[in-house]
């Protein structure tokens, strides 16, 4: 998680005011939009990690004065929260779903959604490789309940030579181009 916090954070700090109406290859969303889900995961996902419940719904506007700091706050307190090894046991109450896979949907969001803001802003992103392998098979796993939810687009093709990361983007539905 921290290493993904590497890649994603400077993306947030490199997101101008200007950007915040551009597109997103989140079809619903525009960069602000996406900046308050992957704010409201960070904050969020803390107490799923302690093992609280967890209400995704009812999203703040967390770009408020000094927005850039906080997130990179937050993302370290995230990182905090998950570095407790108390955090993979069990099951979450609020989810349902074992600590890991909560604590993979967190790994999910900072990788692919930094991916999403590089896009939509023309920034260069490189995810960390080990994330990539980590989340691969879980993204592949969880893929067809992500679509159910409307969180997953279909399947997007993947060039034949699509390294491990182009092929999780397309499964999630975007377009790695």
């Amino acid at each position: 998680m921290a290493a993904a916090a590497e890649r994603t954070v400077p993306i947030v700090r490199g997101v101008g005011d200007d950007q915040l109406g551009n597109p997103t290859p989140c079809a619903r969303w525009q960069v602000r939009d996406l900046l308050n889900h992957l704010f409201h995961v960070v904050v969020t996902m803390q107490g799923a990690a302690r093992k609280e419940a967890v209400d995704m719904s009812n999203v703040p506007d967390y770009l408020t004065g000094g927005w850039r700091d906080r997130f990179a706050a937050e993302t370290e307190r995230l990182i905090a929260a998950w570095s407790d090894p108390a955090a993979l046991d069990g099951v979450s109450p609020g989810l349902g779903l074992p600590q890991p896979m909560v604590g993979n949907l967190a790994l999910a969001d900072l990788t692919v959604h930094g991916w999403d803001l590089a896009t939509a802003t023309g920034q260069p992103y490189r995810p960390d490789d080990a994330a990539v392998e980590a989340l691969l098979p879980f993204i592949e796993q969880m893929a067809p309940t992500g679509r159910q939810m409307g969180a997953f687009l279909d399947e997007a093709k993947a060039p034949a030579d699509a390294g491990d990361f182009e092929r999780l983007l397309a499964v999630s539905g975007r377009t790695p181009a």
